[in-house]
C-alpha cells in the first residue's frame, strides 16, 4: 500500500510542487520505446539539427571550431553527415569550459555537474533544468526495466550519499520520498556490510543499486554469512564493468537478474539492459551515439542546451550491435562496454575504498590537476601520478597530503609523480585506481 501511495500520490505531488515535468516526460518515453528504429532515427535527426543550429548560434567554441573545420549545421541532412564535424575531447572541455556554455542561458541558473569519472580527469559540466528533467525521465524508464517500480524502496551501495548534503530537508525527502538506504563505498568493511544486510532484510527493497564490484562484495559477504533471504524486484549495476563472474554471484545471492547500466556524469544515462539482459539499449531519446572504427564511443547530447556536448569522446571502448532486441523496443543497441574499470584500494585498517568513490572524494579536490591516477604499491605506500596544469603548486601538494591522511590513515605514505601523460590500458581506457593489494584481498573474499 505504501509503495502504491508513494508512486501515485507522493511523487506526483512533489513533481507538482517542484514544477518538475519528469513524470510527464516519463509517460511519453514509455510510449515511445516500442516505436520502430526508423521513427526513432528520424526523431534523432530532427533533434540533432536543432541542437547543431543552437550551438552554432549561441556557443562560441563550436562556431569557431566548425568554421575552422569548414562545416556548418546546414550540412547535416542525414545522421551520418555528423561524421564531418570535429570531435570534442575532455581536454577541450577543460581548456574551453566557459566558451562551451550557451549565451542563451545565465550560467548562474544552470545546474553544475563536476566529475572526474574513472579516468581521473576533472570536468565541470553545465546543464539546463529542462534537460535535467528529461534525463531524469530517461533514467527512470530504464530503471523500471529492471523489474523495480517507482515508489518502491531502494538500497544503494554507493559512495557519498547526496541527500546528506541538504541537511534536514534532504534527510526528510529521502525518508519519505526516495526511501533509500545506503552502504557508503568510501567506508566499506565487514561491520558496515553486515549492518547493511540486516537493514535490507528488514526493509526488503524493491531495488538494489550500486557499483558493479561493490554489489559483488556485498553479495560475497552475505553469502558467507548465509543471508540469502533478500529478494528485490530488480538490481542495477553501474559505474564499472560488470563481469560475468560477478553477475553470477550477485544473482545467486539475491535471486534476481542484474540489469547492467552504463552512463557518465557528463551526459547521464547512455545505455541500459532491458529484461532480456542481452546487450544494452542506447538512450536514443536523449543522445545520438557513434562508434568509429577504434570503438571509442562518441556521444552527442540532444537535449542539454545549456552546454551542448557534440561528438564528445567519452573515453570508453564499446562493441556495437547491429540488431534489434527480442523485447521489441526499437532503440539502438551496443553489445557491451569493454573499457571501463576502477580498482579498489585497501587501507591498513582493512577498509576497502572504491575507485569511483575516490574520484568524488579525492581527485576533484586537488587544485591544479588535469588528470590523476592512484597506484597502491603496498598496504602503506601510494604513488599519486598527476598531470599538472598551471595552477598546481604547494597548495596542491598540501591538499594531497591532507586527503591521503584523512582517507587512508596516518600510517600511509605517498609520493607525487608529475607526468606528462598517464598511459592508457590496452583497451584504450585510463584507470583511476590500480591496486594489486586490493585485488588479492577481494579474491580471498570470494573464495
Amino acid at each position: 500500500m505504501l509503495d502504491f501511495l508513494n508512486r501515485h500520490l507522493m511523487h506526483p505531488f512533489m513533481a507538482w510542487r517542484e514544477r518538475s515535468k519528469h513524470l510527464q516526460h516519463f509517460r511519453t518515453l514509455l510510449e515511445r520505446q516500442y516505436e520502430s528504429p526508423e521513427v526513432i532515427r528520424a526523431r534523432q535527426l530532427s533533434a540533432l539539427r536543432l541542437q547543431l543550429r543552437h550551438a552554432w548560434d549561441t556557443v562560441p567554441y563550436y562556431r569557431a571550431a566548425w568554421t575552422k573545420a569548414g562545416v556548418h549545421p546546414n550540412d547535416v541532412r542525414e545522421l551520418s553527415d555528423l561524421e564531418a564535424f570535429p570531435i570534442l575531447t575532455k581536454a577541450d572541455i577543460r581548456r574551453h569550459n566557459r566558451a562551451l556554455v550557451s549565451s542563451a542561458f545565465d550560467i548562474s541558473a544552470l545546474r553544475v555537474k563536476r566529475t572526474s569519472g574513472s579516468t581521473g580527469v576533472p570536468l565541470t559540466i553545465y546543464c539546463d533544468e529542462d534537460a535535467m528533467q528529461w534525463k531524469a525521465a530517461c533514467t527512470l524508464r530504464s530503471d523500471e526495466w529492471s523489474g523495480w517500480r517507482l515508489g518502491q524502496r531502494v538500497a544503494k551501495v554507493w559512495g557519498n550519499p547526496e541527500y546528506l548534503h541538504f541537511g534536514l530537508r534532504g534527510r526528510l525527502r529521502n525518508y519519505f520520498l526516495d526511501r533509500a538506504v545506503y552502504l557508503d563505498t568510501l567506508h566499506l568493511n565487514d561491520e558496515r556490510s553486515a549492518l547493511f544486510a540486516n537493514t535490507i532484510r528488514r526493509r526488503q527493497p524493491g531495488l538494489i543499486f550500486g557499483h558493479a564490484h561493490s554489489l559483488y562484495l556485498v553479495a560475497c559477504a552475505m553469502k558467507k554469512s548465509r543471508v540469502m533471504d533478500v529478494r528485490p524486484n530488480g538490481i542495477i549495476s553501474t559505474a564499472m564493468i560488470l563481469h560475468d563472474w560477478q553477475r553470477s554471484v550477485i544473482e545467486q545471492v539475491f535471486g534476481c537478474k542484474v540489469t547492467n547500466r552504463y552512463g557518465c556524469e557528463e551526459v547521464s544515462l547512455i545505455a541500459s539492459e532491458c529484461e532480456e539482459h542481452n546487450g544494452l539499449h542506447i538512450n536514443a531519446d536523449s543522445l545520438y551515439t557513434e562508434v568509429p572504427s577504434d570503438e571509442k564511443l562518441l556521444v552527442t547530447d540532444l537535449c542539454n542546451r545549456g552546454m551542448p556536448l557534440i561528438r564528445y569522446q567519452v573515453g570508453d571502448v564499446v562493441v556495437p550491435a547491429n540488431r534489434l532486441c527480442k523485447c521489441g523496443r526499437g532503440l539502438p543497441m551496443i553489445e557491451r562496454v569493454e573499457g571501463r574499470e576502477a580498482d579498489y584500494v585497501l587501507t591498513p585498517a582493512g577498509r576497502l575504498i572504491s575507485g569511483i568513490s575516490l574520484t568524488e572524494n579525492f581527485a576533484l579536490l586537488i587544485p591544479g590537476t588535469a588528470q590523476v591516477q592512484i597506484v597502491q604499491e603496498s598496504i602503506t605506500q601510494l604513488r599519486i601520478r598527476l598531470v599538472a596544469d598551471d595552477e598546481f603548486g604547494d597548495t596542491s601538494r598540501r591538499k594531497i597530503a591532507e586527503l591521503v591522511r584523512d582517507t587512508f590513515g596516518e600510517s600511509v605514505t605517498h609520493d607525487v609523480e608529475l607526468v606528462d601523460a598517464i598511459p592508457q590500458e590496452p583497451s584504450g581506457k585510463y584507470r583511476f585506481c590500480i591496486s594489486k593489494v586490493a585485488r588479492e584481498r577481494m579474491q580471498e573474499m570470494s573464495v
